[in-house]
Parts: C-alpha cells; structure tokens; sequence
C-alpha cells in the first residue's frame, strides 16, 4: 500500500507541471474557456493511473528482467562472455521493435513517403543498430574500455554518413536515434548495463554501468542511413541493368 501511494505521489509530481503549463497557456494566454473540462479531467486521471502504474511494472519487471539476466549470464562463468553479447543483442533488437515511439515515428514516415519507405523495414533498420549498439557497449563493459573512444568514432561515421546518404533519409535517422531510448528499451538495457557492471570482477558501475543508453541512440542512425545508401544503391544498379538490357533505348537517350 506505501509503495502504491508512494508511486502515485510520484506521477502525480511528474505530471501537475504538464497540465498546470497547459492551463495556463490555454487560459491566460489564448483566453478560451475549456471545451470538456470533465472530460479533460478524467483523461488527466487516466494519464496519472497510466504513469502510476507504467512505474509500478518497470520496478517489478523490466528492470528486474535486465538484472537478473545479467547478473546470471556472468555467473555462467563461460569464457569472453557470448552469451552476454547475445542476450544485448537480442534484448535490444526486441525491445526496439515494441517501442510505441518508433511505431509511431515509422508510420508517419511511410504515410508521407507515400510508402516509398517501408515501416516495417524502417523499424527492422533500426532495431538491428539498437542490437549492434547495445552487444559493443556491454563488451566495452566487460573489456573495461573508455566509452569516448566508440562515442566519438561513431558520430564521426554518422557526420560521414551524413554527407553521403539520401537527403531525405538523414534527418529521420537522427530522430529514429532519438525515439529507441524510451519507454521499453531504457529499463532493460540500464538495468542490464548496471548489473553487469556489478557483477564483472574489477568494473564499477558508476564508472562502466552507464553509456549504454548511448550505443542504443548512436548505432540506429548508421543503420538507418546505410540502408537508404544499400536502396540508393541497388536502384543505380537496377537502372544500369535495364540500360544494359534495352540498348534501344539507351541510343535514344
């Protein structure tokens, strides 16, 4: 019962700001009366059970998940730790692909591309950079490495990247970089970052438990933008093929 009341408290100290801000703006600022205001109240009360117990399940389960699974793959004791880099990847490979956030983000990239860009693909491209990510950022854990030196390398191949996708790919993949590290993934994977930290012989987690989150929100902006460049590719391809195949019509161009 305190640790339900205690919960509440916090959503309800989260969430006061956002709807004191919305009052103000809608009253003081645009001076229009409420169209609903029992209806904006039952939402408002719906949004603080929501986030009550949204709360609730990420300390009884996902970050429980993420520690346990740590703390027991590193028990194993099998050697250069495979299974952890398999359980990182794999992790957040899923937990990507459940994110409501970057369902949302895909969607609305398929509707504007009048589905020239696939959401499911999109959402895949992603989800293997979050993998990718999250496996390098525990072996840096367990190897004890400093997190600048694959942060830094890796925004310099984005900054490359950048300069070398589609243009209408780069400003998506940066926000689908964004969206990954939210409310499915971030649980797990600094739940799993920090256990391994505790559990890895001469690692300290506030040193090494952080910077997961890091590879998770950097690593989907290269895949993102490799798969536009592989399209853009495989299209030149196809075009040279059909030249090659129709000399006609490349006699009269």
């Amino acid at each position: 019962m305190t640790d339900s009341l205690s919960l509440l408290l916090d959503a309800a100290r989260d969430l006061t700001p956002i709807v004191l801000l919305i009052l103000f703006f809608h009253l003081a600022v645009l001076r229009q009366p409420l169209r609903d205001p029992v209806r904006m109240m039952a939402g408002t009360i719906y949004v603080l059970l929501g986030m009550m117990l949204f709360l609730a399940g990420l300390e009884l389960s996902l970050f429980g998940i993420g520690e346990t699974m740590a703390a027991q793959l590193v028990a194993m004791e099998v050697e250069h730790y495979y299974w952890v880099y398999a359980f990182a990847a794999t992790t957040g490979f899923a937990t990507t692909l459940a994110e409501p956030a970057l369902s949302v983000v895909a969607g609305k990239a398929q509707e504007l591309s009048a589905g020239s860009l696939s959401a499911n693909r999109l959402r895949v491209a992603v989800a293997l950079g979050v993998g990718a990510g999250i496996a390098l950022g525990t072996w840096r854990i367990v190897n004890g490495l400093p997190l600048w030196w694959f942060i830094s390398g890796g925004y310099c191949l984005v900054v490359l990247q950048t300069f070398l996708a589609p243009k209408p790919i780069v400003a998506l993949a940066y926000d689908s970089g964004g969206v990954t590290t939210s409310t499915v993934t971030v649980p797990v994977v600094a739940a799993l970052g920090l256990e391994l930290a505790n559990s890895v012989p001469g690692r300290n987690a506030l040193v090494d438990g952080f910077g997961l989150i890091a590879f998770a929100s950097l690593f989907p902006m290269m895949t993102v933008m490799a798969y536009a460049q592989f399209g853009a590719w495989m299209q030149r391809l196809a075009g040279k093929q059909e030249q090659s195949d129709n000399p006609q019509k490349r006699n009269e161009e």
